[in-house]
């Protein structure tokens, strides 16, 4: 047998003549199986034309379930093979069958699921099976949550909570943390609260998941008074709640206070990866480089994981020591999208033009798609360095060679490199022919502007402000540059016409102002 895969690996119709001779012996079959994953699929195509119909299916999934994670190349379900068929078991258990049990089944079949369209054919069939009826605890219900909050489809997962309640099974520790998630997604703040008052009423406000799964829902809407109250509730909080805390103020801009509660973390729980690596962005975020320093030794030692090299590069970025990053970057072993981008952008913001894009070119080389993020930094580094052309380029082979449709930030780098260099006309080609679904920012128009002042291009200057003062009427920055540019070109009756119209508009100059952290 294994000399006829041998002989014939990708000829199907002689695999296909001897299925009926393969099916008669379970552990052959089984063997057969793991030898060739040509085999697994005609195998599985065959079956479903054959009077096995019970027999396989329990079998494949037993063999899914342990391979198909280490295996990407085993398609699942199998193209030209209907979902259904795969679902059969559902209404044919074979109690004979060393397989997974059926709750693993539907886990596999979920979990295979890679596009929506997949996912709600599959949903359809276990209601047509009567799945839901059949098992009145929680766990299938969960499982169909999730697959939808993980597939994007936050309005369907809210919609099977609602069917849930209907088919008055309740909620345990599992449903609320990603039906919460499902309401993040869906920006509902009323079905979180009142999926707060459910778990209010069952008990659960005080379990680990729940409380740190409100957390997580009261900061990602800026109700960080809410989250702080859910926090406080549970005097035995455990770590997940400490992180839920620290990642909220870290997304509202309070780092200090995601280094207050880390310090108070530290006396009554052990941090983990995700409190480093949410400390470092705070650090970062603070140009707090002796913390830094710190954090940065404890982290290396225990957690010497990607996800923590990528936050001290970003860090040492930000502070300005792009030294020290690049020493970070080359201690790593692996490197992905992040590593290469959060180097890209910190040279490009510090003036590193050329090192950036000689970093893009490593990383081409390496084998590494680049990203959205990494485009910004790579333009961003064309306009440091005042290369026009290579950013023309670059932005160009974004859709050509990547499929990357460059967003607002790629064309607000782009305004900014060609005003640098004067070509004020095919900047403004460019920003109108912006496509319609996008509309130009504050920052494409202000960077035009001043494009205008440097230049002292009177009529470019009027088409940009008299759009940025669309956008922002109060903004007292439009009015005094344009003010200068009309200055720039002694036109003193259009400045003191600017000048009234501030009045009249009430917009008054804001004052300077520094800053020193103490």
């Amino acid at each position: 047998m294994t000399q006829c895969l041998t002989l014939y690996p990708m000829r199907l119709a002689p695999l296909q003549s001897i299925c009926n001779k393969i099916l008669a012996s379970r552990d052959c079959l089984l063997k057969f199986m793991n030898d060739t994953c040509t085999m697994f699929r005609v195998l599985i195509h065959r079956t479903f034309a054959t009077k096995y119909p019970n027999f396989l299916p329990q079998e494949m999934l037993g063999f899914i379930l342990r391979c198909t994670p280490t295996n990407p190349s085993l398609h699942f379900p199998p193209k030209n093979v209907p979902l259904h068929a795969f679902c059969s078991m559902i209404n044919h258990p074979n109690p004979h069958s060393n397989s997974p049990s059926f709750a693993e089944q539907r886990c596999v079949i979920l979990q295979c699921c890679t596009t929506l369209s997949k996912l709600k054919q599959t949903h359809a069939i276990f209601l047509r099976a009567s799945v839901f009826e059949s098992n009145p605890s929680p766990f299938m219900w969960n499982l169909i949550i999730r697959a939808y909050v993980r597939h994007g489809s936050p309005r369907k997962a809210m919609t099977s909570l609602f069917l849930m309640s209907q088919a008055c099974v309740l909620p345990d520790h599992y449903t609320l943390p990603i039906a919460l998630k499902a309401c993040t997604q869906a920006l509902s703040l009323s079905c979180g609260i009142q999926l707060h008052c459910q778990a209010f009423k069952l008990g659960l406000e005080l379990h680990e998941h729940v409380q740190c799964a409100l957390v997580y829902f009261y900061g990602a809407f800026g109700a960080i008074g809410s989250a702080h109250q859910v926090f406080n509730e549970n005097p035995n909080r455990k770590l997940g709640s400490w992180n839920a805390l620290m990642v909220s103020y870290g997304q509202l801009g309070s780092p200090q206070k995601v280094l207050n509660l880390f310090f108070k973390a530290q006396k009554v729980v052990e941090p983990d990866e995700i409190t480093m690596i949410t400390v470092i962005i705070a650090c970062g975020a603070l140009g707090n480089l002796p913390l830094g320093f710190q954090v940065h030794g404890l982290s290396v030692k225990a957690f010497s994981r990607l996800l923590v090299y990528n936050s001290l590069i970003d860090m040492y970025c930000k502070c300005g020591m792009i030294n020290k990053a690049g020493r970070v970057f080359d201690e790593m072993h692996e490197r992905n999208v992040s590593s290469w981008t959060a180097m890209i952008m910190g040279m490009a913001v510090h003036g590193h033009g050329l090192d950036a894009l000689s970093h893009f070119g490593s990383m081409q080389r390496a084998g590494v798609r680049p990203n959205h993020v990494t485009f910004v930094g790579v333009l961003s580094a064309c306009v440091h360095a005042g290369l026009v052309d290579e950013g023309l380029c670059f932005f160009g082979s974004m859709a050509s060679e990547y499929g990357l449709e460059p967003m607002v930030q790629h064309y607000g780098c782009m305004v900014d490199l060609l005003g640098r260099a004067g070509r004020l006309k095919e900047a403004r080609s460019l920003i109108e022919s912006m496509p319609m679904t996008m509309v130009p920012n504050a920052i494409i128009w202000g960077s035009f502007l001043g494009a205008c002042h440097v230049h002292g291009d009177v009529e470019m200057g009027e088409w940009a402000s008299m759009h940025l003062m669309e956008l922002e009427p109060e903004n007292d920055g439009v009015y005094v540059v344009l003010s200068n540019i009309y200055a720039g070109a002694n036109m003193w009756r259009e400045v003191a016409n600017i000048r009234k119209m501030m009045r009249e508009r009430m917009v008054a100059k804001t004052p300077g102002y520094s800053l020193a952290t103490v």
